[in-house]
């Protein structure tokens, strides 16, 4: 090669240029990639991007929320009229039946009532007796022409008659004392547990003055109980009297307890705004206690409309929220509302049917309206 630089021959020059150009030539050859293999390297070089077909799935879930036990029914027992406690029959912590009697009262006064109103009673059906055999006697008297006038008759009849009506107010009169009478005796109006007792033996009670501040006793159903709950309004739409719910207490630990939704309020509160739930709980062991506080698994039922979708799914963009869906070859922001959200899965409502084809991550980068990826994963 020496040799061939240093010569001024001609066509020594020629050769040399020739070799030069048959190198550079292999040379390129070499760099040159086949079209279908750079478009792999192409590929390659894009990241994948996941998707999914929108089907329907449950969207399984439940909510905690803290409710309160109380008695199936509770009542405050007053005394009807003024009287003095006689005798007590129970205390704190009785299981009495309905109709069991509870305490004896005592009122003087009532006792000369009711006497004064038996005398009268009395007194009244020998006027009224006396009136209707008068007139008894008159009428027979009167079936022989001309011995009776018939004023005399009319008269005997109007007084017959304004007799019975004062006997008839005198029976009324005298069950109105025998019925205040039956108010001196207190009775349970349902089987429950007296939970408080507020007066002893000799104090002075009745509707007004100052036996009237507390209750004689405070009863209570133990047997049935009340689970009161209030639920969100975000959630209200979930629950129907078909749910079944579990709730346990911090003082019985370790054991699970469940009942059914039997009553909706159908209504929120207006301050919390939150709908009042009850479930009816049976009592037999008596284990329970009102006033225990719960908590309350509630479940959430499934939408019917709704589908549930990867949280990283849904796009919250600073103009609304979507999911991206891919249609004809184009990202589609589609606008959507969100419902539940449990376990790594969002419940949404939109213009969506099964079968569409959703980024599994929306992100602001993927414009509205442009091509998708090639590498398109459907996951």
């Amino acid at each position: 090669m020496k040799y061939i630089f240093a010569s001024n021959n001609p066509v020594n020059r020629i050769m040399l240029l020739l070799v030069i150009i048959l190198l550079f030539n292999c040379n390129s050859k070499k760099s040159e990639i086949p079209e279908n293999e750079k478009a792999k390297v192409e590929v390659a070089k894009t990241p994948e991007v996941e998707a999914f077909i929108l089907r329907k799935s449950d969207l399984t879930s439940s909510i905690k929320i803290p409710g309160e036990l109380i008695a199936n029914q509770q009542v405050d027992l007053y005394a009807k009229v003024n009287s003095y406690i006689k005798r007590l029959l129970v205390d704190v912590g009785s299981e009495v039946k309905a109709g069991q009697l509870l305490a004896e009262l005592e009122a003087p006064e009532i006792n000369s009532q009711l006497a004064v109103a038996e005398s009268k009673l009395k007194s009244q059906e020998a006027i009224y007796y006396a009136s209707k055999a008068t007139y008894d006697r008159l009428f027979e008297t009167n079936k022989t022409p001309g011995t009776i006038s018939k004023n005399d008759l009319d008269q005997a009849n109007a007084r017959q008659q304004s007799d019975f009506a004062q006997l008839q107010a005198a029976k009324s009169y005298y069950q109105e004392i025998v019925s205040t009478k039956e108010y001196l005796k207190i009775k349970a109006p349902f089987s429950g547990v007296i939970t408080n007792r507020n007066v002893s033996a000799g104090a002075y009670v009745g509707p007004s003055g100052k036996g009237s501040d507390l209750p004689l006793f405070t009863l209570k159903d133990h047997n049935k109980l009340r689970l009161v709950v209030s639920i969100p309004e975000a959630y209200t739409a979930y629950v129907n009297t078909k749910s079944e719910v579990e709730f346990y207490l911090n003082s019985i630990a370790g054991e699970k307890f469940h009942a059914k939704i039997a009553r909706l309020s159908g209504s929120l509160d207006a301050k919390l705004r939150s709908q009042h739930i009850e479930m009816d709980v049976m009592n037999t062991k008596h284990q329970l206690i009102p006033g225990m506080v719960a908590e309350v698994s509630i479940p959430l039922t499934v939408n019917a409309n709704a589908y549930s979708v990867p949280s990283s799914a849904i796009l919250n963009a600073s103009i609304g929220v979507y999911v991206i869906s891919v249609h004809n070859n184009l990202n589609l922001w589609v606008p959507i509302k969100v419902g539940r959200n449990y376990d790594g899965k969002t419940e949404i409502f939109g213009s969506i049917q099964s079968g569409d084809t959703i980024l599994t991550r929306a992100s602001e980068e993927i414009r509205n309206g442009v091509a998708a990826v090639k590498n398109l994963v459907i996951k």
